[in-house]
């Protein structure tokens, strides 16, 4: 049992992979028909639905939880009593993520939730806004930036905490709770609303649920258990995954825009399998094909833009110093002759 434990614990990014690897195995061979039709209001599986909202959830969770990780890393010992404020103020904010979905539902509702011009103008805002959070150039800010946001008013907060000031320190580390958690609850609201106005709020909540009890299960580990995960590895396995929940937004968006009259449709002679339609949100239209095309290398382009600037420019820098340096050295005199040849030449 420890073996397995342990392959689990460090293999088990491969494990999850093939297990999704398998489900689009098993959708191919049971799906039906052929080439998806791109005036069908309603074309993704009910599968893709649950996965792609429970992975958007559980993408959003997973970034709380580290912000929340980061905050609290220092609060030992006598410090731990300001976690109770901070987990106040977590509580507070997932309270207000859920009251901004019916308020969000209720907008809806009086705009028209079931009118294309909403469903359109609701998926476009989603893929923008999805676009910035996987624009690579804009991670520093957006994320990298935001930890060390929090963490310096976290610091700010406690320098200031005296007996006088005490409610003061309270109240400033329940609102950094609640932002650390509202911030991304909105996101999930906002990305979610497109799917619900498509499908119905309940299959997007079943998703949205699977996504929340799999947030809970690593905070528990984070917090309570105090173990050690690896992070790094989740984030880049559901950033991958979170890709192409960015290609079926763009596909369905841009399906919504044409059924809306907003974009022209310009069909091709492409035969494309039925479950790449139920999945992945693929039409046979130049449109559809073309924006799903430039928003893949978008995101590619960004990660390798920003990998450029940030690891091989200056490495390249660096050997370039490194070189001009070596050329510049003055020659190093030739040193004596061995005591071999020495000898040899004394002896003859």
């Amino acid at each position: 049992m420890t073996a397995i434990y342990e392959s689990i614990q460090r293999r088990w990014p491969l494990y999850l992979g093939g297990a999704l690897v398998a489900l689009l195995a098993w959708s191919a061979f049971n799906a039906h028909g052929g080439t998806p039709e791109p005036i069908d209001t309603q074309h993704l599986s009910r599968g893709a639905v649950i996965v792609d909202s429970g992975l958007l959830v559980f993408r959003e969770g997973l970034e709380t939880i580290l912000v929340l990780a980061a905050v609290t890393a220092s609060m030992a010992g006598a410090a731990a009593i300001y976690r109770r404020p901070i987990a106040i103020g977590a509580g507070s904010g997932f309270l207000l993520t859920i009251a901004t979905w019916f308020a969000a539902v209720w907008i809806l509702g009086q705009l028209g939730a079931g009118g294309l011009a909403v469903q359109a103008a609701t998926g476009l805002l989603a893929v923008i806004v999805l676009l910035v959070v996987m624009n690579w150039f804009f991670h520093k800010v957006y994320w990298t930036g935001w930890i060390q946001n929090r963490n310096r008013q976290r610091k700010k907060i406690l320098e200031h905490a005296s007996l006088d000031r005490r409610r003061a320190t309270m109240i400033g580390l329940i609102a950094l709770g609640l932002t650390s958690v509202y911030r991304e609850g909105f996101e999930v609201v906002l990305f979610l609303q497109n799917l619900r106005l498509g499908y119905g709020s309940g299959v997007v909540l079943e998703g949205a649920g699977i996504g929340l009890a799999l947030t809970l299960l690593v905070g528990v580990l984070t917090f309570l258990a105090h173990r050690k995960l690896h992070y790094k590895r989740m984030l880049v396995l559901t950033g991958v995954m979170l890709g192409v929940v960015l290609i079926v937004m763009v596909g369905e968006s841009v399906q919504e825009m044409q059924l809306a009259g907003w974009l022209p449709t310009t069909m091709v002679p492409l035969a494309i399998p039925g479950w790449v339609g139920l999945w992945f949100a693929v039409f046979p239209t130049v449109e559809g094909l073309v924006a799903q095309v430039l928003a893949a290398a978008l995101v590619l382009g960004s990660y390798f833009g920003a990998e450029y600037i940030r690891v091989r420019r200056p490495r390249a820098r660096a050997q370039a110093i490194a070189r001009q340096r070596e050329a510049e050295a003055p020659a190093v005199a030739p040193l004596a002759q061995p005591l071999s040849t020495s000898v040899e030449t004394t002896a003859s």
